[in-house]
């Protein structure tokens, strides 16, 4: 291997820019001026909600299995000399501990979770002291770093997977697998789905850390209500109909699914999971991984019939939707509604652990912990099958090479498989290395209670190819509120192709703005 040039005066490095990047329920859009790495906000595009008539149509779903043939043919490949050295060994010649920070955007279990691993790794070695500092939300963490000069940014920060192509155009921080080689770390005990989905065009600019995927969630004893094995769940999305028609029938619940059309969920996330599904790209230029994306492809046929037939199952009284999920928490509630109840949803697996300890703490009264089931997703495929969720680390640039070094120390410790071995069998979150599932304590939470393993299997068992890795597109979480506001219309009984080619349009237009910009 040959010695990284850490004399960056001497490297081209490209023009970069950050440019459209949604946050919470607004748009925000960053560009740098000519010649200068900095993050400046503008007032971005809003994806309008989508106004079309009401339209009732039938439609099945698409049972067709993913496409291995839809693999990229070329794959633009950026090398890593045009990026920020991490100088993995500058640790190693520091007077005293390394003091780093750390954005992050959990909260409840999940925070507790990460507080218990980041206090352990302080405790471990007196090179590098992490301190935690909780922005709330991914939204918060992302609107804050933009806005930050770049003095007051951390050194360290967890983003989510729909920011990959607008942060690694940022300028403004360190591709992991610059560490990854500098360090020559050894990444084969790793899933390579979980390291492929933060690579974009040849490089890995982030280490997976809390993955998750959608899972479905139901209440076995409306199951066995409704005269359904409460130990089989839908896999198919006809299979989801015919459980909702036993359930509704039989007055197991007032309705068999309950839907949303949040923008990480039901209304953005969900779509581009069931595209992956499916074997169909969401966008051009494969998902946007081998080239920037310039369209998307969600109001194609395959996209119409699906949002048909979920509009289908609420006309038909088999299904309702809660909005746009606000709180993360109004689908599950929906669950136990006393005035109009569902029994099955989906959600993502990260939401596993705080689902139990609710249930099991009387959120319920009737139901004990154990009456919830989880299964694979639902699709329009017979076989699971899923993209990657949840977010990754990410490290900053232009903070020293001794931040840099302890902030990669403190990723290694992270994903060690001991680490992610605790943080899965905490959270419900999926172990990013092989290894991990055959330690203590996930071996024994396997064992004891496979719906903690579930989100892993259909991770394992989703098929190779580029539609099954997740869409790369700069503007994505403003494509997401296009999406979310196409599916709440659609819900609300909007005509189904007016609705996604409305949002198509806007999607289109943000890609188009984005590009222009970067």
């Amino acid at each position: 291997m040959s010695p990284r040039i850490h004399d960056r005066s001497i490297r081209r490095r490209p023009a970069l820019r950050l440019a459209a990047l949604g946050v919470a329920a607004a748009s925000v859009a960053a560009a740098c001026s000519s010649g200068e790495s900095a993050l400046d906000i503008d007032s971005g595009d809003q994806a309008a909600t989508t106004d079309a008539p009401d339209a009732t149509t039938d439609a099945t779903t698409d049972a067709t299995s993913p496409d291995d043939t839809a693999l990229a043919s070329t794959t633009t490949v950026a090398p890593l000399e045009q990026f920020p050295d991490c100088p993995t060994s500058a640790l190693d010649s520091a007077a005293g501990p390394v003091e780093i920070t750390f954005w992050h955007g959990m909260n409840d279990v999940l925070e507790d979770s990460l507080v218990e691993l980041t206090d352990a790794y302080n405790a471990s070695q007196g090179q590098v002291k992490v301190t935690l500092q909780n922005q709330t939300g991914y939204d918060a963490a992302i609107d804050k770093y933009i806005q930050s000069s770049p003095d007051s940014r951390p050194d360290m920060i967890q983003f989510p997977e729909y920011t990959l192509q607008t942060f690694a155009q940022s300028d403004t921080l360190i591709p992991i697998g610059a560490c990854i080689e500098d360090s020559g770390f050894d990444t084969s005990p790793f899933l390579a789905r979980t390291l492929d989905a933060y690579t974009w065009q040849g490089v890995q600019w982030a280490m997976p850390f809390n993955v998750s995927n959608p899972v479905l969630y139901y209440l076995r004893p409306k199951f066995e209500a409704a005269g359904l094995d409460p130990d089989v769940s839908p896999i198919t999305l006809e299979e989801m109909r015919s459980a909702s028609q036993a359930i509704v029938d039989n007055d197991a619940a007032t309705y068999g699914w309950v839907l949303d059309s949040g923008t990480d969920s039901g209304g953005g996330w969900f779509l581009e999971q069931w595209f992956s599904r499916a074997g169909v790209l969401y966008a051009d230029n494969d998902n946007g991984r081998s080239a920037p994306a310039t369209e998307v492809l969600f109001d194609s046929p395959e996209g119409t019939e699906l949002m048909m037939f979920l509009q289908d199952m609420i006309n038909d009284g088999l299904a309702v939707s809660v909005g746009d999920n606000a709180s993360g928490q109004d689908i599950f509630l929906k669950l136990i509604d006393p005035a109009a109840d569902g029994a099955m949803t989906i959600g993502t697996s990260a939401s596993l652990g705080g689902v139990l300890s609710a249930i099991a703490g009387g959120l319920a009264p009737g139901l004990t912990d154990a009456d919830v089931g989880v299964g694979p997703m639902p699709g329009p495929s017979p076989e699971p099958a899923v993209n990657l969720g949840g977010a990754s680390l990410w490290i900053v640039d232009g903070k020293g090479d001794e931040k840099a070094a302890a902030a990669w120390d403190y990723i290694t410790y992270l994903i060690t498989a001991e680490a992610q071995s605790q943080w899965a069998s905490q959270t419900g979150y999926v172990p990013i290395r092989s290894d991990a599932v055959d330690i203590e304590p996930l071996v024994s939470t396997y064992a004891s209670d496979p719906r903690f393993r579930v989100a892993y299997d259909q991770l394992l068992g989703t098929p190779e190819g580029v539609a099954s890795l997740a869409p790369v597109l700069g503007p994505q979480r403003e494509v997401r509120v296009a999406t979310a506001n196409a599916t709440a219309a659609i819900f609300n009984g909007a005509d189904v192709a007016s609705a996604l080619a409305d949002a198509a349009a806007q999607a289109n237009a943000l890609i188009a703005s984005y590009n222009q910009r970067n």
